[in-house]
């Protein structure tokens, strides 16, 4: 049973998730940085956290670009959450890949771990971020080989829907994709919910 939550700023929707998840005190999370580390503006990654920690959370980093290969297994495979945090999606996907993390974490979510993905984080669990290029900057991950991301769900989420400074840029990924794709957009204060199969958009 996949469960992922997926939002566009996570402490706008903590409420959201505190209802979609009960019994969070005392519980670990993996807390994922790395989208943001190629990032000049890095605040979503402190309130990301302290909202966890709000909620009794243990939060416990992994920098998936500098950790080790035994550091990445032994943080996914122990923790009761798997969190990505926003950031650029290409450098997120490139590392993933590069560290084997990608594999470790589908393995964990197929397997009924919950993920929670915040904007970069949301956009990695397509099948593939070629659509980002709107929001991210390619140039960011010189190694990506290609497009091709974790492919958890079938749809494609697109985070900041009407929020300003991304309101343009999501306009023309609804433009420029949404007779091809499934787009799911979400603004800051929605999440989409994955659970059984079904998926459902939460919030104003």
């Amino acid at each position: 049973m996949k469960r992922l939550f997926l939002s566009s700023s996570f402490k706008d929707v903590a409420n959201i998730f505190e209802e979609f998840e009960s019994g969070l005190k005392g519980k670990s999370v993996t807390f994922i940085p790395t989208a943001s580390v190629v990032e000049k503006i890095v605040f979503y990654v402190k309130s990301g956290k302290k909202a966890l920690e709000k909620m009794g959370l243990v939060v416990d980093e992994l920098e998936i670009s500098s950790a080790s290969q035994e550091e990445i297994m032994e943080k996914l495979t122990k923790n009761d959450y798997i969190y990505i945090t926003g950031g650029n999606t290409f450098f997120l996907l490139q590392e993933l890949k590069r560290s084997g993390a990608g594999k470790i974490i589908a393995e964990q979510v197929n397997n009924g771990k919950l993920f929670i993905g915040e904007s970069a984080g949301a956009m990695i669990v397509s099948a593939n971020i070629e659509y980002a290029q709107k929001l991210d900057s390619i140039k960011k991950a010189p190694d990506l080989k290609n497009f091709e991301s974790m492919g958890l769900v079938d749809f494609y989420p697109v985070p900041h829907h009407t929020n300003a400074p991304f309101k343009k840029s999501v306009e023309k990924i609804l433009e420029q994709y949404e007779s091809d794709l499934k787009l799911y957009p979400i603004s800051n204060s929605q999440a989409i919910l994955v659970e059984d199969g079904s998926v459902t958009v939460k919030g104003d």
